[in-house]
């Protein structure tokens, strides 16, 4: 059975939203049972025999400085959640709330694995080749090192290797040329060190990647600090539902192109299904002692449910685990390469 700790206060619809899509899941996972964290008169209508309330009596906003979230807010639903993780009453947290404070109450709660600096927030991003493309960080770290975009590497090839079947996958750091010459001194840097970590076998590098890449499909995981990270997703987002809205405005301007509309409707509704953010919906938080998984603030019930449903998959595919054998086996390589970054002072393990 697993279990999932569901922050059902958080995002911009709250209940209304998470529970539905609660019960969406749970209809479709019988090995699946929710811990249901919110405050006792939202939770108090909804029942199903694998569904356990837990009660909280805070919520954390959407506005909320961190700093509120973290220290004053102590039994808010988000902490709740993700406290049970920590107590190993579940297997994974989800919440739609605010993501400085869902990421800052996972790494006071559940702390870094050993090797990890920063956690990172992983999710998907559709691609031409028909599959997806996994990007990190999409916006816990702005200001990223080369061992941090290092360390990247390495969390993401585990998360695609626990969830997606095939070899060992390519891994791309985003730049803005394919050219090593080409980028910033640290990007540069981190490009040594990917190409490094290939020869000892801790990654399969291709090398850099420009953002269109990214849609290509050209590489199975993309690296990237969180600022451009955040904007690429943020993009991509805009573009698909610019398309989408397009072209249903297009097929209903006259009877011609309703005519047209009416004979490409299985091409377009197959276009629009894939372009369609809400099923890529569900970033993990990569790097802690234990699985959260970060849903859109405004997604709807289907969204949610998705952020459900990859949270599961990675429980069900052991992807803490994963982490943890991929960083012990690049242990020696990481504190090595975090020394060079550092000259003159000793690296030490987490």
């Amino acid at each position: 059975m697993i279990t999932l700790a569901v922050d059902c206060m958080g995002g911009d619809h709250g209940p209304r939203v998470t529970l539905a899509a609660c019960r969406q899941f749970l209809d479709k996972h019988p090995d699946a049972q929710l811990l249901l964290v919110g405050l006792a008169d939202s939770l108090q209508s909804f029942t199903h025999p694998r569904a356990i309330p837990v009660l909280a009596t805070e919520v954390v906003a959407m506005d909320d400085p961190v700093e509120v979230a973290l220290r004053k807010k102590k039994d808010s639903s988000m902490r709740v959640a993700i406290q049970r993780v920590k107590d190993g009453a579940a297997d994974a947290a989800v919440s739609a709330g605010n993501t400085g404070a869902l990421m800052a109450i996972s790494r006071y709660l559940l702390k870094t694995l050993d090797g990890i600096d920063r956690p990172a927030i992983a999710s998907q991003l559709p691609n031409a080749q028909g599959g997806v493309t996994t990007v990190l960080d999409l916006g816990a770290n702005v200001d990223c090192t080369a061992q941090h975009l290092l360390q990247f590497a390495v969390m993401g090839s585990a998360l695609v290797s626990a969830l997606q079947e095939g070899g060992e996958p390519t891994v791309g750091l985003l730049n803005i040329g394919e050219e090593v010459i080409k980028g910033s001194e640290v990007i540069k840097k981190a490009g040594e060190l990917l190409r490094s970590a290939a020869q000892s076998g801790d990654l399969n590098f291709y090398g850099n990647v420009e953002g269109n890449d990214i849609f290509k499909g050209v590489v199975d995981i993309v690296v990237c600090d969180g600022f451009v990270g955040n904007v690429a997703l943020k993009a991509s987002e805009g573009v698909a539902s610019m398309i989408v809205g397009g072209l249903k405005q297009e097929f209903s301007r006259n009877f011609l192109t309703k005519a047209a509309a009416l004979f490409a409707y299985p091409v377009l509704k197959a276009l629009m299904r894939r372009m369609d953010h809400r099923r890529y919906n569900g970033a993990a938080l990569l790097g802690l002692r234990g699985l959260v998984f970060k849903s859109h603030g405004s997604a709807d019930s289907m969204a949610f449910e998705q952020a459900l449903n990859r949270a599961y998959d990675a429980a069900r595919n052991n992807l803490l685990d994963r982490v943890r054998t991929r960083i012990a086996h690049a242990a020696p390589f990481l504190v090595s390469a975090d020394a060079q970054s550092q000259p003159g002072v000793a690296a030490t393990p987490h």
